[in-house]
Order: C-alpha cells, then structure tokens, then sequence
C-alpha cells in the first residue's frame, strides 16, 4: 500500500490549507457561532474542492478534511461530500447525477445525512414516516440522505412537504438539527421514481465501492472513513497548540516541554494521531481501489473514537489551567473531537460490529 497522494490530491490538499488557514481565524469562528461560515463556504467551493473529490476519491477527500479539522472550520464539506457528492456519484442514476450534482459542487446546494446516529423511518405506500434525534448541519441542508429501516436509501429535499428541523444545540458547532419525516415523498438513491430501495439502476462510473457491499454499506462506510479523517485533524490541531503552548510557557525557569510528564503525555497524543490518520488512509485507499474496506472503515472509527477523545483531553490538559477557558481555542477542538469521538460510533459500538463482521468473514473462507 502507497498512501503517497497524486498530484492532483496534493494540489487540492494544499489548496485546501491554503484557503482554511487563512480564512479559518479564531475571530470569524468566534463571530460564526453554531454556524456555517458562508464566505469560507463560498471560497471553497469557488475553488472547486467540494466537486475534486470525484476526482481525488474518498482519500482525497480524507486529506481535504484533515486541513479543515485542523482549523475546526465550520462548513459542511464532510457532509456535502460524504452524504451528497459522492454517494450520488457512484450509486445514482445518470439522471440524478446530471439533475443533483452541478448544485452540489457550486455550494448552491447543501447535502447532510441520517446516518449513522439511529433513527425510526418506514416507508408506507412509498412515503417517509419518522424521526432522527439530530442530523449534522441539518439546518443548512437543502438535502438529506435518510437510511429506512430496510436499509434503503432516500434522497430528501429538505423543503418538501411533511419535513421538519427542529434545531438541536450538540457538543461542537455543527448546525445540527432534529429531522421529522411525516409522509415525505423521498427519492431512492439510484432510482428516479419515489420506490425501490436504492439498488436501482445501478452505481455511475465513478463508483469505488467493493461489490460485495450494499450502497447502505457503502455510503456508511465512506462517511466513517471521511469522519475519522476529519477526526485526524482535529486532533492534529489540538496538539500543535499544547506543543506551541508547552514550549514557548515556562515553569521554574524552564519550558514545560522540558517536563518528562509533559513529553511523555504529547507522544501518547502523537501516536494516536498517527493511528487514527493511518487507518483512515488505509481504508479510503482501499475504497478507492473497489477492495473490501468494511474491517477497515470500522477500525478506523475506533481509533477516532477511543484515541481521538484521548487526544483532545490531553490538548487541553497540556494547557494547564489555560485550558479551562471556555473561549481559548484548544476548547473548540475538545468539542469537536468529543462529538466525533461519538458520531462515527462510539469505541465499545464500532468493535463490536468489527467482531462480528471478522467473525463472519472466518465463517465463509473457512474450511467447509
């Protein structure tokens, strides 16, 4: 496995840290509040990074996430891409993607989805009943991607009849909201009738997915991967202000950083940094290339969940009491690394469903 990225992948990753970093301030986060910053928003995709990752794959994208989790930039890019560009890309129809993507590259349109976070959605007499506890950046969503309980999976336009969302406040900023379905006329993914349970037509050139998963599976996959990529640079963020903070503060006459406890402490973080970016590489680039990445997607989510909470309380630890102050921001990636710590499944949930799924694999290579 070579996770050197392409050239276009590192273009667009520069790009990307290029853009965030200079417009992903501690101020316009401060004065964005719970959400989405529309001029960072607008750069983006004025870039066209959002519509590169048809190009550069899902571990293109897991590069463009780590530069925005490194800044904590509050803009959708994860969900638009996870939930919209790329699962229309590679399980829709010609006719959806020619109708959905042009408005999802330009920004003009917003994708979010219900999943992974549980939810209760039927389908009666190909309507949408049900709710989601919340959805990330429902609020500046114009589509959704719902999974029913049969796994199917639903495009919903978040402006038709019988859809609400409720605003729902979550541990980091992410405009999140309660999603209420009440007889929606959803569209499956890969047909373009209002029925069927998105096997469809079939997936559009572009598809990287294995084909022994479903696009349930796929979608879910993907989004766990590009999560746990976001994961890394959040946590990445978090540690390059404790070192700068431990090396430039000092204590008895002497840089903190000089403190066996304090060094020891940095290099846990910098190994579980280092897991959750390697394992979220590993599985995109195995996506990438029609290989099964189920194990690998999951195991990805662990680390993002086990070490990336791990991560970001050491970052505020290592602030001493600096560390307590709501407005510093080291605080803002402890909220984003404590939601993504749960979001993609929490540690005990995602090893569980890796159990499982090894356990099963052992059953069917097994001698007969």
């Amino acid at each position: 496995m070579d996770f050197t990225p392409s050239e276009d992948q590192a273009a667009a990753q520069a790009l990307a840290a290029r853009i965030f970093g200079d417009l992903s301030t501690h101020e316009r986060l401060v004065a964005a509040g719970t959400g989405t910053d529309a001029r960072l928003w607008k750069e983006l995709c004025t870039a066209g990074l959002p519509g590169a990752v048809e190009d550069i794959g899902l571990l293109g994208l897991v590069l463009l996430l780590e530069e925005q989790g490194r800044t904590t930039a509050q803009v959708p890019l994860a969900a638009t891409c996870a939930y919209g560009i790329l699962p229309v890309a590679e399980h829709g129809t010609a006719e959806q993607r020619e109708r959905l993507l042009p408005a999802l590259r330009d920004g003009t349109a917003v994708a979010t989805g219900a999943l992974p976070v549980r939810g209760e959605v039927t389908v009666v007499d190909g309507a949408l009943y049900g709710a989601v506890p919340w959805v990330p950046w429902l609020r500046d969503a114009t589509h959704v991607l719902v999974a029913d309980a049969e796994r199917g999976l639903w495009i919903v336009d978040t402006r038709a009849p019988g859809v609400s969302a409720v605003p729902v406040e979550t541990t980091a900023p992410w405009s999140a909201g309660r999603l209420g379905l009440d007889g929606v006329r959803g569209e499956s993914l890969g047909t373009s009738t209002g029925a069927g349970t998105g096997a469809g037509a079939g997936p559009g050139p572009g598809v990287h997915s294995s084909p022994r998963t479903s696009p349930h599976a796929s979608v879910l996959a993907a989004s766990r991967i590009a999560f746990a990529g976001l994961q890394a640079g959040v946590c990445a963020g978090s540690l390059a202000r404790a070192v700068h903070h431990t090396t430039t503060r000092e204590q008895f006459g002497r840089p903190l950083s000089t403190n066996q406890g304090v060094l020891l402490r940095a290099a846990d973080a910098h190994m579980d940094t280092e897991a959750i970016r390697v394992t979220a590489y590993e599985a995109a680039w195995r996506y990438d290339r029609r290989l099964d990445h189920q194990a690998q997607a999951l195991t990805a989510a662990w680390w993002a969940s086990e070490a990336g909470r791990r991560v970001v309380h050491t970052g505020q630890h290592l602030h001493g009491g600096t560390g307590a102050d709501l407005d510093h921001p080291v605080h803002r990636h402890f909220l984003w690394g404590r939601q993504l710590s749960a979001y993609p499944g929490c540690g005990g949930e995602v090893l569980e469903q890796l159990g499982l799924l090894l356990a099963e694999d052992g059953r069917q290579v097994g001698p007969s």
